[in-house]
């Protein structure tokens, strides 16, 4: 049976290839600007293409991960997320704190009933939450915690909860809390799949889950109390250790897969370079030096992060879930191109180039996001063509209606 979630993914795929369009098109001056839109792209990703792809396999796997049954659909979770997510995206351009409000409110109601489920999924004793389970409830927080501060952005509450600088806060619970930690157990998850071994010792995992962990805590509260270098640097440095331990040992398993001549692979590897580079720059702006573009990089960074990091795994993983979980293959491999691969990085080198050199930004940034809309177009495809023959498959379980 078709998953609901992973038709949403085709949706917001296709809403968020036309808002990539839309952004390279007025980075031309070939179309007007809009109020709202920029963050409406990186939403139609995050909010979109990720939590629809998140909510959709996280029970799956936690449940495989302990040898329980497929959970079934959970109806009032999909209902509730997907009418957040009408609401939200409404509400965003229009500035409308009503429905950014209401929106909000439904998708922290789903994220939270979906940490309730994977919590539920536990085994028993000391050892009943699995080294995944425990990425993907600590990124669960955080995402409630972005939820919180990304509303009350447009809703005045960063006074009153003493935020001192908001956005950072809301971008750093989402990027190096949520998604980082959600990555990293999706990459547990699936290593025994595609290596036959897993990522790494319990140990490792161990040490991986609470630098990522303490590390975002870190990024968050830094901002927070208006850029406390007690916070920030610290946590800086727990969580970059804690990525490229994460990454050392996803390269080990790729290779004893034998994988590292596949896109996919690369897409997962390289997607690293996109989260890593500001994460390598950060301390060029704490420190303030001279003439770097440090407000630049804090409004166009998040950019490139999001397409080149967040699309590079849905690019190698969602074909894979697909595989694996709706045409149920024995054999499920990782998804992506040559052409993608290619495509996205040009994208996001194009966007971080438009940071340093002013006089062309517009030209660079028009170019990036035309690569990033062609590094869509593999994907869109390959899931296309996967949907297409599961619709057929259960066409042909239907029974067919005869008259008397």
């Amino acid at each position: 049976m078709l998953n609901p979630y992973f038709l949403m993914v085709l949706l917001y795929l296709a809403v968020g290839a036309l808002a990539v369009l839309d952004a390279s098109l007025v980075s031309f001056e070939l179309l007007p600007w809009f109020n709202g839109l920029r963050w409406l792209r990186v939403h139609f990703i995050t909010l979109g293409i990720l939590s629809e792809t998140v909510f959709g396999v996280l029970p799956i796997l936690a449940a495989g991960q302990l040898g329980k049954p497929r959970p079934k659909t959970r109806w009032d979770i999909w209902l509730t997320l997907n009418a957040g997510l009408i609401v939200l995206l409404a509400g965003i351009p229009a500035v409308n704190g009503v429905l950014i409000f209401t929106g909000g409110t439904l998708i922290f109601v789903a994220a939270t009933l979906l940490a309730l489920q994977l919590w539920q999924l536990r085994g028993s004793g000391a050892d009943g939450l699995p080294a995944s389970t425990r990425f993907y409830v600590s990124g669960l927080a955080y995402l409630l915690l972005g939820i919180i501060v990304g509303t009350g952005l447009w809703l005045g509450w960063s006074a009153p909860l003493r935020i001192q600088v908001p956005l950072e806060v809301h971008i750093h619970a989402n990027n190096w809390g949520f998604m980082s930690l959600l990555f990293a157990g999706l990459l547990v998850s699936i290593a025994p799949s595609v290596s036959g071994r897993p990522l790494a010792s319990p140990r490792a995992l161990d040490m991986i889950f609470w630098g990522m962990t303490l590390g975002a805590l870190g990024l968050v509260v830094g901002p927070w109390l208006g850029g406390a270098l007690w916070a920030t640097v610290p946590g800086l440095i727990l969580h970059l250790a804690a990525t490229l331990w994460l990454l050392g040992a996803l390269v080990r398993t790729l290779a004893r897969g034998k994988l590292l001549g596949t896109p996919g692979a690369w897409h997962l590897v390289t997607a690293y370079v996109w989260i890593l580079a500001p994460v390598l720059i950060a301390p060029l702006i704490l420190l303030g030096v001279p003439g770097f573009p440090g407000a630049g990089i804090e409004a166009t960074a998040p950019q490139a992060l999001i397409y080149g990091w967040v699309l590079q795994f849905a690019y190698a993983l969602i074909p894979y879930f697909v595989m694996r979980y709706i045409q149920h293959d024995p054999q499920p491999r990782l998804g992506g191109s040559w052409v993608s691969l290619l495509a996205v990085h040009a994208g996001s080198a194009l966007v971080w180039a438009s940071i340093f050199v002013e006089a062309w930004r517009g030209p660079l940034h028009g170019a990036g996001y035309a690569f990033y809309a062609l590094s869509m177009l593999p994907f869109a495809l390959q899931l296309g063509r996967q949907f297409r023959q599961q619709w057929r498959t259960v066409e042909e379980m239907m029974p067919t209606a005869t008259g008397d």
